[in-house]
Parts: C-alpha cells; structure tokens; sequence
C-alpha cells in the first residue's frame, strides 16, 4: 500500500538559508556531537553541497517508483530523503532522474541506499548523496510511502527537518 502526505509544515525560508556555508561538523557539534548521518552516507560527485527542508521518501530496495512520484510532488528547495533500507546492490537513482529533480528546483538527494550515473549527476550539478554507487538500475513496481517519519542513515527524519550535506556528509536539523 502506497501513503503519500501532500502537506507538511516546512521551515521559514531564512532559517533554513541561516544555515548556509555553516560546515557539518560545526552544526553537529551544536547539536551535543550528533544528528549525523552513518558515514558511509557521502556525495556522489566531489563538491556536491545540498541544503533544504526534508521531503521523505520510504521505497523497497532496488524500487525507485515511490522516488519518481516524489519528484513530481516536492516543492522548489526540498531535499528528497529516501530510505531504500540501505541497499548498495541496485542503484535507486541516477542522472534522468537527477535532470528532471534539478528542473524542478528540487534542492539534492540524500539515500540510504545507492545511486549511479555519478558524472551525470556533477554534469548536471544536482548533488545526491548516497551509501554507494554502482551502475545496475532499479525496478519500479513496489509500494512505499512519501512524508512520513523515515529512518535515513541511522538518523530520525521527519518531513520539514532541515538537511545539511557537504564533503564530510549529512547532518538532519530536527524542526
């Protein structure tokens, strides 16, 4: 069964641009050491940044369906928060996909799982974020859910909390 939440209570705008520039490693350590991310969670191309309030996505492994709704549903600024139970065998995500994101102002990606196409996706300039990378694609045919709470490499995430990445990785601001 597919559970899609169209609305949620995203940040102010100038809070979520406060954040800008600011290092991960300087949020974590405001936060008591901790909101981030496992460490294998990193940018599929090198300079990728991203920053934004999360957009949830929970999709089986090796499935992207529920990946393709969200990105017709997120709004200009949303970072896509995807857990795909963290599955580095099929990539979930890949440069179409990053093109049209990146069109429709969607602000990057994060997986628990993996992406490929990674040269692409620098082309492109839309930053992702991923446990791995490898070419072998998805299938599109299992439910999932869009906005609500997520677990993403280790981390609580819920719909509106504000997404940092970087070249050390991803740190959730809890709302």
């Amino acid at each position: 069964m597919n559970i899609i939440v169209r609305n949620f209570v995203r940040p102010d705008p100038a809070l979520v641009k406060g954040f800008e520039g600011i290092p991960t490693g300087v949020v974590s350590d405001a936060m008591g050491r901790g909101n981030s991310m496992a460490a294998e969670i990193k940018p599929a191309w090198p300079g990728a940044k991203l920053l934004g309030p999360a957009f949830t996505v929970r999709t089986f492994p090796a499935d992207n369906l529920m990946i393709h709704k969200a990105a017709t549903l997120a709004k200009p600024g949303d970072v896509l928060v995807v857990n795909a139970g963290g599955y580095k065998d099929a990539a979930v995500f890949g440069d179409l996909l990053g093109y049209s994101c990146k069109v429709h102002g969607i602000a990057g990606l994060v997986i628990d799982g993996a992406t490929r196409d990674a040269e692409g996706l620098a082309a492109v300039g839309f930053p992702v974020f991923a446990r791995g990378v490898l070419p072998m694609g998805p299938f599109k045919d299992s439910p999932g859910s869009i906005n609500l709470p997520i677990s993403c490499g280790g981390i609580a995430v819920r719909p509106g909390d504000i997404i940092l990445g970087d070249a050390d990785g991803v740190v959730v601001i809890p709302q």
